[in-house]
């Protein structure tokens, strides 16, 4: 009796990788999306505004955010990285802990007084129905995240015991909430006065001052 004829192999198909993503058409949509979202607000912006805006098709535009929804969440967040970028919360070790916390205060408070932030706050403001999934969209997109971020550093600086902090998610809160203070209420009412930068200076630098002897000693 013969043996079979051996089974052919026949490799298995592979998909080729796709052909990247043109990152600068991407950059170009969410630029588009930052000056857009908050000059006209959530329901005034169409993904053909977009797409006009950012000088690609609108299928460009769904090939990199599946929807309006995906493309106002990724637009808060580069937002939050142009103003407050990520690496500003690596715990460095590297001379006084004061002066880290200074630059995450002075970059948190540029973001939060900028124009498009107010803009975006004062949208979240608004008399929105019951069931409105934007307000959380926008919550988890941009100040969830910043919160968490500073909890995660000041974990990082209570472990090497530069800091004592019982609830580090609170005292980020607190951290960020004394930051904004009286005058992130006055912008958002509409009150047009801005601070000199002397004054944006003697605020952050009070602020982290008022924190660090809460939850200090550490490297003052």
């Amino acid at each position: 009796m013969s043996n079979p004829a051996p089974e052919s192999v026949v490799p298995a198909r592979t998909n080729a990788p796709g052909r990247p993503k043109d990152l600068e058409k991407r950059a170009a949509i969410l630029d588009a999306a930052k000056a857009l979202f908050p000059a006209r607000g959530y329901d005034g912006v169409s993904m053909d505004a977009i797409a006009q805006a950012a000088g690609v098709s609108k299928l460009t535009v769904y090939s990199h955010f599946q929807d309006k929804d995906t493309l106002f969440v990724e637009a808060v967040k580069a937002k939050c990285e142009d103003l407050l970028p990520s690496d500003l919360f690596v715990a460095r070790f590297e001379g006084p802990i004061r002066g880290q916390l200074v630059r995450i205060a002075h970059a948190f408070f540029r973001l939060i007084t900028s124009d498009e932030a107010i803009s975006i706050h004062r949208i979240m403001s608004r008399q929105l129905p019951e069931d409105s999934h934007l307000p959380r969209m926008f919550w988890e997109a941009g100040p969830k995240r910043t919160q968490e971020a500073l909890a995660s550093f000041l974990e990082a600086e209570d472990a090497a015991g530069e800091m004592r902090i019982p609830d580090c998610t609170l005292a980020a809160s607190q951290f960020f909430c004394l930051l904004k203070g009286e005058y992130h209420a006055r912008l958002l009412c509409g009150c047009p006065e801005r601070l000199t930068a002397d004054e944006i200076d003697a605020h952050v630098l009070a602020t982290v001052d008022l924190f660090l002897r809460a939850y200090g000693p550490g490297r003052r």
